[in-house]
């Protein structure tokens, strides 16, 4: 039954009936009876007398996150080469008010809101930690490095593919699958996604979460408004910025309202962008520099972005990038967040009427190898918090048969349709080198123009919408050097550097609509390293999207070359016409722009989530990731999905934001 109860702030939220121990977030957590606290003490006791076992402060990487964070002693510790403390499942059960599963922009930021409210939350991470230190100060590990090997190939940032496979088809008449390996693959780390991003933060424009109502609908498409409005999330989109830390300049001609400034000027500006942002201009478009969670100047305790060029695909060693360092350092630091790594989420434990979700089951992976099976452990609570992404958290509703009453979950998979443009200039303009990945970009392409339309008609369709366009990105040396073919000319090539420091690319993030039949499932025989059921992605474009990239395609080529490229030409990700012939198998989208597998929705019989980002199907259940979006827009997902997850989370709490504009959300 539905009511409202106190907060740890003595405000009130909506919320499921109090627990019969009565008490509030922020409250003292009964551990469990006198029995359960009798075992604990007795197996810590035992523990303790074993041979190097001591008590002392403990070592950074000690494992000692598998206690219940409630009850561990603050010096238990044990010798390199000793056995892992192992408990009962019945003595790591903690109970706190919210459950986080994941850890990038969308778990830290419902961490970190959590915490302000007064709650007590608990973050499962199945990846391994690399970001920071999860005791007091919470300092960096050390971990973030310029090593392209490190990164890029032995998948250092998670997941391993070889442990976590995923496969990939294009439709139904394909079979079960036609590529198993990386598809679409974000990090699985502490900091998620929000780890290896290079940081471009645009917001979306008022009619992108209205395209049904200013569009119209697309054969093939199913094209919807959102539940909420720009000017319900505008004050969350504020909120988000200046939690990472935004960069930015009003100069897009085409941006929507704000209600603040950015919270820091832009960056120094990439060479090759001081040659394509004029030449854009001179062909009547309207380059500008590009949001970015990279700090121009000292922000929130971090220094200074140093322009190494190592941001998208890297960690950021100074801690100048905005991912979730900042959020997760936060939440540690009130004292009621505790982040377990190395806990792979396999259920979600519910009421007996299955409405009521009464904590999560997961794997402790940091036990092994050669110990056997993983063990299981449970974490009761109040409210489950899913932010694993949208691919990760539909996987984890269909193996749980969890809020798919309306068949939804998994469906309307929208990806960015990437097209490719690549110039060849005859100096060097450091494409991947030096300063951030992305300075400059443009979105006229998003909005449209008459040329556009007409494209759209001769082709049957209604209209259509490209999407923001990066200036700026090229292989990286380790990459470059396996292009060229080996032999006497492979040093060479490399001193020439043609396809990295002459070479200028253009991504265009291109809008994907939704179709049911794109989607995540569950794979029927394919398995990860511990027995769960794999996630397979069934993925193809719509014709929208091709007509766009045919369109705008040219339209860079001709920036390219006015900007001084000797020549210039287009591919897509994935590859379409003559590049396909070559890629008989099929490929995965190469974007990790991964959107709309648990829709928002005014109704339990399409949607997943209500527009709150509440289960329908399990009210105590809320989803912050991007799998909740309606539609794919052109931009980013990034930024709104931390305004969305501000925004479930405040709601949750009972802390929302005043509304800063017309129609908004005030409360």
């Amino acid at each position: 039954m539905d009511r409202a109860v106190p907060d740890g702030t003595g405000q009130t939220r909506r919320g499921l009936r109090r627990p019969r121990s009565g008490r509030t977030p922020g409250a003292p957590v009964d551990a469990g009876s006198s029995v359960l606290r009798a075992g604990v003490r007795a197996r810590l006791r035992i523990a303790l007398r074993r041979p190097g076992l001591r008590r002392q402060r403990r070592r950074p990487g000690v494992d000692g996150h598998r206690l219940p964070w409630r009850h561990r002693p603050s010096g238990l510790d044990r010798r390199r080469g000793d056995p892992p403390v192992r408990l009962e499942r019945s003595a790591v059960v903690t109970d706190c008010d919210a459950v986080i599963i994941g850890s990038g922009p969308g778990g830290a930021t419902a961490a970190h809101t959590l915490t302000r409210a007064g709650w007590d939350v608990v973050v499962l991470e199945k990846g391994r930690n690399h970001l920071l230190e999860l005791e007091a100060p919470y300092g960096p590990l050390g971990h973030m490095s310029n090593d392209e090997i490190k990164f890029t190939r032995r998948h250092v940032l998670g997941p391993d593919p070889m442990l976590e496979p995923r496969s990939f088809r294009r439709d139904e008449s394909d079979g079960d699958r036609l590529y198993v390996g990386d598809v679409n693959n974000l990090p699985s780390t502490v900091g998620g996604g929000g780890v290896h991003a290079d940081g471009k933060l645009p917001r979306f424009r008022e009619d992108d979460f209205a395209l049904l109502s200013t569009k119209g609908a697309i054969d093939g498409a199913d094209v919807i408004d959102w539940p909420i409005s720009y000017a319900d999330l505008e004050p969350y989109y504020t909120e988000a910025e200046r939690l990472i830390g935004v960069a930015g300049e009003e100069t897009n001609p085409f941006a929507a309202w704000r209600s603040g400034p950015y919270p820091m000027p832009p960056g120094a500006d990439m060479f090759g962008a001081t040659l394509t942002a004029p030449a854009a201009e001179r062909l009547g478009l309207h380059p500008y520099r590009a949001p970015t969670g990279a700090n121009s100047i000292p922000y929130d305790g971090r220094p200074a972005c140093v322009n190494c060029g190592f941001c998208g695909y890297y960690g950021c060693p100074v801690e100048a990038k905005g991912d979730p360092v900042a959020l997760l350092r936060a939440a540690l630091g009130s004292g009621r967040c505790r982040i377990i790594p190395e806990a792979l989420a396999v259920g979600v434990t519910r009421s007996r009427n299955g409405r009521t979700a009464t904590g999560v089951r997961y794997l402790d992976l940091s036990v092994g190898p050669g110990t056997g099976d993983p063990p299981e452990r449970e974490i009761r609570s109040r409210y489950v918090v899913l932010a694993g992404g949208a691919f990760e958290t539909p996987r984890l509703l269909l193996r749980d048969d969890l809020g798919n009453s309306s068949d939804q979950v998994g469906r309307n998979l929208m990806v960015h349709f990437q097209t490719l443009t690549a110039g060849a200039f005859p100096f060097r303009v450091f494409g991947a080198s030096r300063g951030r990945s992305v300075t400059h970009v443009h979105d006229d392409h998003i909005v449209g123009d008459d040329a556009q339309d007409a494209a759209a008609r001769a082709a049957g369709l209604p209209w259509i919408r490209g999407g923001l366009v990066e200036h700026g990105g090229a292989a990286g040396p380790i990459q470059e050097a396996l292009i060229y073919g080996p032999g006497e000319h492979h040093p060479v090539a490399m001193v020439d550097s043609s396809l990295r420091e002459r070479l200028w690319v253009f991504t265009m993030q291109g809008e994907d609509l939704a179709r049911p039949d794109n989607r995540i499932d569950l794979d029927p025989n394919l398995r990860d390293a511990w027995g769960g059921p794999a996630g397979r992605m069934t993925w193809s474009p719509h014709r929208h999207e091709l007509v766009a990239s045919a369109h705008i395609g040219p339209i860079l080529e001709e920036v390219l070359r006015n900007a001084g490229a000797e020549w210039a030409v287009t591919s897509t990700s994935p590859p379409i016409g003559p590049d396909a012939a070559r890629h008989p198998m099929g490929l995965p989208p190469a974007s990790r722009h991964i959107v709309g597998t648990a829709r928002m929705g005014h109704r339990a019989e399409d949607s997943v989530v209500d527009a709150e980002g509440r289960l329908w199907d399990c009210p105590n259940v809320v989803i912050c990731d991007s799998s909740v979006f309606c539609t794919s827009t052109g931009y980013g997902p990034t930024l709104t999905l931390v305004a969305l997850a501000a925004r479930t989370t405040r709601l949750l709490a009972g802390t929302p934001l005043s509304g800063a504009g017309p129609g908004s959300d005030r409360r």
